[in-house]
């Protein structure tokens, strides 16, 4: 399956994880700080950007945690610290869990599946016809504009801070042929009309890698009560919470989520944040 990925960088591998409707965009305004001490990859999912759709669609959550075995193993990345952001960041945290000898460190940026809750906004796309009618209006040119905007007040603390580069991105994105489609089915595999589907909050304990959640304190797909359960069930955890912040920090605040980051990576064992 043909796979795009962003590469740069040298010293000790580092894969970065975009969510849901996103692309390996979402890592531009961080990766320049991190490729200064890592070789930093960053593919866009399966379903998204430039890589292919997966082998018999299958979008479920367990599938996109064997995709990032696969992309270390065709890079031939023995071992790497992990960066995911709501999607990625539960296919990372899979990765933790079920092959802990693959992640050096972990990173849950706004991680999926840890809590029931999630927005109305996903949870809506479980009803029948709805998803398929948001799809058919969103590939137009008036449908793909109001996408963005829908997005972006969405997924930003602050609105106004979305950069350009991101709604041109997005807006791009909803025109690619199967886009829409690949992301509504990822979301249906994760979330239906009571919330998210799989949580993995039961084995947040027996995580063997040092973890560090960060979260935006405004973020209104998933509420950051999610963060703090979480970090009160990880052994070697740590907590980041970003005032005035959304579902991305890594595009709304990037030089506060880069220097957390590198602060993180490089110290092995030490508490990385506040």
């Amino acid at each position: 399956m043909p796979i795009r990925y962003l590469a740069e960088g040298e010293g000790p591998p580092l894969i970065l994880l975009h969510g849901v409707g996103e692309n390996a965009l979402d890592w531009d305004w961080v990766i320049p700080a991190l490729a200064r001490t890592h070789r930093v990859y960053a593919p866009d999912l399966p379903g998204s950007g430039g890589s292919a759709r997966p082998r018999g669609d299958d979008y479920s959550p367990a599938s996109f945690g064997r995709f990032l075995a696969a992309f270390q193993d065709t890079l031939g990345v023995e071992r790497a610290a992990v960066v995911g952001n709501s999607l990625g960041g539960l296919a990372g945290l899979r990765l933790a869990l079920d092959d802990p000898d693959r992640v050096t460190a972990l990173v849950l940026i706004a991680g999926a599946g840890l809590g029931r809750k999630v927005s109305l906004a996903l949870r809506s796309l479980a009803l029948p016809g709805y998803g398929g009618l948001a799809v058919a209006w969103g590939k137009r040119p008036p449908g793909a504009a109001q996408r963005v905007l829908g997005r972006a007040a969405l997924l930003f603390g602050s609105p106004r801070r979305t950069p350009a580069k991101w709604l041109k991105e997005q807006y791009k994105l909803a025109r690619l042929p199967g886009f829409l489609e690949g992301q509504l089915a990822t979301v249906r595999a994760q979330v239906g009309l009571r919330g998210q589907r799989e949580i993995l909050l039961d084995r947040l304990s027996s995580l063997r890698v040092r973890t560090l959640v960060i979260w935006g304190e405004r973020d209104r797909v998933l509420p950051p009560d999610q963060a703090r359960e979480a970090i009160s069930r990880i052994p070697d955890g740590y907590l980041e919470l970003i005032p005035d912040c959304g579902h991305l920090p890594q595009v709304e605040r990037p030089d506060h989520v880069a220097q957390t980051l590198v602060r993180f990576l490089s110290e092995r064992g030490g508490r990385a944040s506040g």
